[in-house]
């Protein structure tokens, strides 16, 4: 059967005024949304660069500007950020004319280090090797052998080696950067109304106006005064949202090692971002 209709269908008004053409329990952003939705896109496209293919992960971002790439370093992948009105034409000829810088970063990654029997994993910045203990009662903890080394014992099925070192670690990092964070937020007679572990890629810590902060679980790989400088960092911003001179002064006088944590982490920090994942 076909259908006529004797008047040019109403498209502008519908944009113009979407409550008139309202089914019930269709709210005006709803049909604005149907009308202006953006066809579905390719999570990832493929560059070649050599005699190698590259999975690029894409993201669209409304307040991107151009488009950027970087490099994720517990991922271990390239990321493509698109502006609101790029096109994935333009995004794949972006990232295959920097197809050489792709390669040469990713190709620049530490070797990757998992959480499995026989690795060594820098707690608190002293290596203990993974050691398997499957006739032992328990979950993770530590040993020193007469010879000195220092091991990370794991129960249960191997199976379960990789979780329960990475629970372990972010159980010693909450600990940690929870107590520091009390302390210096003592000192500087403000409260810390929560604190979250994750692993951020891009920063080490972060704070929010309303008292939250937020660590990286892998500040429990670096020595102690390193993340002692994090904390102090970050319970600084509830006094200084900023990073002006008063901030820095806030921060040295809670912390005596702001500089040298700083060139630790600028020298040695991307390496932390190599355990716990697999090549």
């Amino acid at each position: 059967m076909i259908c006529f209709c004797a008047e040019r269908f109403p498209w502008r008004r519908i944009w113009q005024n979407p409550g008139e053409f309202l089914p019930p329990g269709l709210t005006e952003m709803a049909t604005r949304a149907l009308l202006y939705r953006r066809p579905a896109e390719p999570s990832r496209l493929l560059v070649k660069h050599g005699s190698q293919i590259y999975s690029i992960r894409l993201r669209r971002h409304r307040r991107a500007r151009r488009y950027t790439l970087r490099i994720h370093p517990s991922d271990r992948e390239a990321i493509l950020t698109m502006p609101p009105r790029g096109t994935i034409i333009e995004a794949k000829d972006f990232a295959q004319r920097h197809g050489a810088w792709i390669a040469a970063r990713l190709g620049r990654l530490p070797k990757a280090a998992p959480f499995l029997p026989g690795t060594l994993v820098p707690l608190r910045g002293v290596p203990h090797k993974i050691v398997h203990r499957a006739g032992e009662r328990g979950t993770v903890w530590t040993e020193t052998r007469d010879s000195g080394e220092k091991i990370l014992c794991v129960a249960g099925g191997i199976e379960h080696t990789e979780r329960r070192v990475l629970d372990f670690l972010k159980r010693e990092a909450r600990r940690d950067l929870q107590k520091a964070s009390d302390a210096y937020a003592e000192q500087l007679g403000v409260k810390v109304k929560r604190l979250s572990i994750r692993d951020q890629s891009s920063r080490w810590g972060s704070c929010t106006s309303a008292g939250s902060l937020s660590f990286s679980w892998r500040l429990i790989l670096a020595p102690p005064f390193v993340l002692d400088y994090l904390a102090a960092h970050e319970v600084a911003h509830l006094i200084e949202m900023n990073h002006s001179p008063r901030f820095w002064k806030v921060c040295g006088k809670i912390c005596g090692s702001v500089e040298r944590a700083k060139k630790w982490l600028d020298t040695c920090g991307n390496d932390l971002h190599r355990y716990g994942v697999e090549d």
